[in-house]
């Protein structure tokens, strides 16, 4: 059997999706101008911090037009923009990894600085110790001050939500309690996976808050498998894609896959091919 280098197998990999779609891609026309797919790096969170220009070499062969960063594999912004640029893939948000601590006095400045570099104008922060409607109402408020400080430099801070934010406590739905207080200069990132698999109605979040989406994570859940590729699981997703269609603010689909149940780019690569097919249908 023939031996193959990392980057022949990722390329090789991504280049049998493009002949998947190949049939498709033209059909999908307005759709995809109006609401490009990028991708989320976590889905390749062990490749990329190998092998960065091979990944997104990858992913641009998929068809993917914007990537979203969860870390930078060690590389300076300026690098990966160059990266970026040779394979003509768009920002389309970063994740900070260490939360609001990330957008903080000093931290802020660089974070900012980074960011301008890369061409990114979306900070996304995950709210993960909240237990009470109170201290997601008081995370509101910190993010509200947040989103005034990036206001000069035309930058936003939007939230992502995992299955806590849809399980109610003293019968109200952090989600909405924390968009309901929060500055209508922070945005929402609905992960539509993590949304479903938490008891919330995708459908509705995005008709409520159609205004401030300005991007959606691209997610299934499949409760006996925990698996989450398009299409494989409970999402209803004609009615999820045709309230993203109607959303006046959405930018973005950002697919993410994070089952661990794929090597290389292959859960990206079917996540991307069965997405193409629900938005021509």
């Amino acid at each position: 059997m023939p031996q193959f280098s990392r980057r022949e197998f990722i390329l090789a990999a991504a280049a049998g999706s493009v002949s998947l779609i190949a049939g498709t891609s033209s059909l999908l026309g307005a759709e995809l101008k109006k609401i490009p797919i990028g991708v989320q790096l976590y889905s390749v969170r062990d490749d990329f911090p190998k092998d960065a220009p091979d990944v997104l070499a990858g992913i641009k062969k998929i068809g993917f037009e914007g990537v979203e960063f969860a870390g930078y594999a060690d590389k300076s912004a300026s690098e990966l923009r160059k990266l970026l640029d040779e394979n003509g893939l768009k920002v389309c948000g970063s994740h900070m990894m260490g939360g609001l601590a990330d957008l903080r006095r000093d931290r802020l400045d660089r974070a900012v600085e980074f960011s301008k570099i890369l061409g990114n104008d979306k900070l996304i922060v995950s709210i993960t110790d909240s237990r009470t409607i109170e201290e997601y109402e008081r995370h509101a408020d910190e993010f509200s001050a947040v989103a005034e400080k990036l206001k000069p430099y035309k930058m936003r801070i939007g939230c992502h939500n995992h299955t806590a934010e849809f399980q109610k406590i003293d019968g109200q739905l952090p989600e909405f309690a924390f968009f309901d207080k929060a500055s209508p200069d922070v945005f929402m990132q609905l992960d539509i996976g993590h949304c479903a698999h938490g008891g919330g109605d995708p459908v509705a979040v995005i008709k409520k808050y159609g205004d401030r989406l300005l991007s959606v994570h691209v997610k299934d859940w499949v409760p006996a498998t925990g698996g989450d590729i398009v299409g494989e699981g409970i999402v209803k997703w004609p009615e999820v894609l045709a309230a993203c269609a109607e959303a006046k603010a959405l930018q973005w689909y950002i697919v993410e896959e994070e089952s661990d149940k794929f090597l290389g780019l292959g859960g990206i690569e079917k996540d991307f091919v069965n997405l193409t097919k629900l938005l021509q249908s």
